[in-house]
């Protein structure tokens, strides 16, 4: 673990923007990464901060990594609650907070904080979805729920959503509930395939060529033809055979996974959807707007932080 200077050295993002104390502390705290904001009254941000005391960096100590955390921005009012979200409320985390049934409406929300009395009279967990579907499938969320709450805040309304990263989330809500949830292993699956067995070894790293394009359209494609472990080989057969160029294999390789995603989402919609809000980065925004062009989708997109932001206000008011 990390000392608080040590800390604030290596790992402070943030800014100050206000000498008061804040009257809120929100924690997005997944799997390997943590980011806070100190708010203040006014919904301002006085302080932000980011590190990778993940639940996996933290190894259980929670209560002493919030305590550090605490120091890294302004002091907190004596009622100022604490709100944290995602994999800290796992059953890995530092206390489970039970999913929540995802026909709820994501507004309720508020309704069903956790408190967590080791990290103080007023310190709590966002819990997670559960969706079960009449055939018998089942997905969950942790995390994206608040940007899904705060999206709405924003007035993104009903639709598709997209939040993609390590496990890609494909989301779409009515009357502000989720009523269709999907969870694809994208990024968990490139990093696999990518770095252990046969597609590893084809070598080259990640290129931006004239040509890698045209190779990630051809495993957007790919993925369509036929079964996901079949358009992987796909990717070893074009090279040794010839047809592509090893240093392209990890365009191709990232088109079959999202592609997949894609073509799957299709499928469950009844045909693409015509309209899309993208909740992540700006470069993987750019990544699925690509495919999402292929199937004739406009995609919008809503940065993380002010969905994260526009959550947190609204948890504010609730407490």
């Amino acid at each position: 673990m990390h000392g608080a200077r040590a800390a604030r050295d290596s790992y402070y993002s943030g800014r100050m923007n206000d000498s008061g104390a804040a009257t809120l502390l929100g924690i997005d705290w997944g799997t390997s990464n943590r980011r806070a904001w100190w708010l203040s009254s006014a919904g301002a941000v006085l302080a932000e901060h980011a590190d990778d005391q993940g639940l996996l960096a933290v190894k259980g100590g929670f209560a002493q990594s919030l305590a550090m955390l605490r120091q890294m921005g302004p002091a907190l009012t004596a009622r100022a609650p604490i709100v944290m979200s995602g994999m800290v409320g796992s059953a890995s985390g530092w206390l489970e907070a039970p999913y929540a049934d995802a026909s709820m409406p994501l507004a309720q929300l508020t309704r069903h904080l956790v408190p967590v009395p080791a990290g103080g009279p007023q310190c709590f967990i966002v819990p997670g979805l559960c969706r079960s579907s009449a055939d018998g499938g089942m997905d969950v969320m942790r995390g994206e729920e608040t940007q899904l709450l705060g999206a709405l805040t924003l007035g993104h309304g009903d639709g598709w959503y997209v939040l993609p990263g390590t496990h890609s989330k494909w989301v779409r809500l009515h009357d502000g509930r989720v009523c269709d949830l999907a969870t694809y292993m994208t990024g968990e699956l490139y990093a696999l395939v990518s770095q252990h067995g046969t597609l590893a070894s084809l070598g080259g790293p990640h290129t931006e060529g004239e040509d890698a394009p045209a190779a990630f359209e051809h495993g957007v494609a790919a993925a369509g033809r036929s079964a996901l472990s079949n358009a992987l080989f796909g990717c070893r057969a074009r090279v040794v055979a010839g047809r592509m160029p090893a240093r392209h294999a990890s365009e191709y390789l990232s088109g079959v996974l999202i592609g997949a995603e894609w073509h799957d989402v299709a499928r469950r919609a009844g045909g693409a959807p015509k309209r899309a809000t993208l909740i992540g980065s700006p470069q993987l925004a750019r990544r699925y707007a690509s495919v999402a062009a292929l199937f004739g989708c406009h995609i919008d997109h809503l940065d993380a932080r002010s969905a994260q932001l526009a959550a947190l206000g609204v948890l504010r008011a609730a407490l």
